[in-house]
């Protein structure tokens, strides 16, 4: 340690370049995980809000709640308990003349079913008919106010809003909670047509008959329009930026032993045990990355304040720690690659100099 704190201090320049290297991986990939949870959340807000361990959906819907409908046929058997409620889905704009148009997903529920009665107000009151509706709590950002009258897709007739609802977005789009019988309404659906699926938070639940199925959760959320792409996406993309760091600090560290070879050979030479050069290298590695990972945390701190409500990203200490091990490992991992030269190190050679 002592050996690789003092080149450290006498090299500024050269170990300053690479934890700057260091630096910017380490916080694009702070960043890039933020903004994966981040839109990750969006999807399944509501998800998680309502407990959900069971979806029961039309077994042609391809486990897609929009594309799913459920008539009292499907339904003619189905125990529906306090664990259980009906959920009809319907994506649509919301319109104010005096705010910003937003793109939103209506669900109807009933309210005496669990996920009416367990709604999260972050201000106001739940919607008591038909006429009144909950949104979520993003909706303030474009301007809306408790009171506001809004149009759901260009309809003539009003909905005021009573309640802003926390936790309410579902396929990266603000929630509002409005009757099911408004939902059928304006999905202008047949008179047998009961839902779009029954969402249950008990994970024994199971309802199978004519058209209906039940499926897991998490099913359920791997079918979220675009939601296991854009997982998959971040992931490649922060596994190729780990795979980065370590090319970067293995080169960097590899040209510098080989530049110090002399060096080390000398110290050999002078009974300085192979151990304490390779225990040099290796404490090196690891201070230039906690430098440089530190340095990363700190500004990725700064960004997350900084930016507005409406970007989606969660800096959480999960990531924090996730991202802070993942580097080090690299860290060790690159020190390694020169290590082999070090080990091979023959005193003779100083000596016969």
């Amino acid at each position: 340690m002592f050996l690789a704190i003092k080149e450290i201090k006498h090299e500024k320049l050269r170990y300053g370049l690479i934890i700057l290297m260091i630096f910017l991986i380490s916080y694009l990939i702070f960043m890039l995980s933020s903004l994966a949870v981040g839109l990750a959340s969006e999807n399944t807000q509501a998800i998680y809000s309502w407990d959900a361990q069971k979806v029961v959906l039309n077994k042609n819907s391809n486990v897609i709640m929009t594309q799913s409908v459920l008539t009292k046929k499907d339904l003619k058997n189905a125990k529906i308990g306090k664990s259980e409620a009906y959920v009809g889905q319907l994506g649509m704009v919301v319109k104010h003349k005096n705010r910003d148009i937003v793109s939103a997903q209506f669900l109807g529920i009933k309210k005496d079913q669990f996920i009416y009665k367990e709604q999260k107000l972050a201000s106001g009151r739940k919607a008591k008919n038909s006429d009144e509706v909950t949104v979520d709590s993003s909706f303030k950002n474009k301007g809306y106010k408790l009171g506001d009258k809004i149009k759901l897709n260009g309809s003539s007739k009003k909905y005021k809003i009573v309640g802003f609802v926390n936790n309410a977005k579902i396929n990266i789009a603000p929630i509002v909670y409005g009757s099911l019988s408004t939902w059928k309404k304006m999905r202008m659906a047949a008179p047998n047509v009961v839902t779009s699926a029954i969402i249950s938070k008990n994970g024994d639940y199971k309802f199978n008959h004519r058209n209906a199925k039940t499926y897991p959760i998490n099913k359920f959320i791997s079918k979220l329009p675009g939601y296991t792409a854009q997982n998959m996406t971040f992931e490649l993309m922060i596994g190729f930026l780990f795979v980065i760091s370590l090319i970067i600090i293995a080169v960097f560290l590899y040209i510098l032993t080989m530049q110090k070879m002399h060096n080390f050979t000398v110290m050999c030479a002078q009974g300085i045990p192979s151990k304490t050069l390779v225990g040099a290298t290796v404490s090196q590695s690891i201070i230039l990355v906690a430098i440089g990972v530190i340095i990363g945390l700190i500004l990725m701190w700064i960004t997350s304040a900084a930016l507005p409500a409406t970007v989606p990203m969660s800096f959480t200490p999960t990531i924090m720690i996730s991202g802070t091990v993942g580097m080090l490992v690299m860290g060790v991992i690159g020190s390694l690659i020169p290590i082999r030269s070090i080990l091979k190190v023959d005193p003779a050679k100083a000596i016969g100099e």
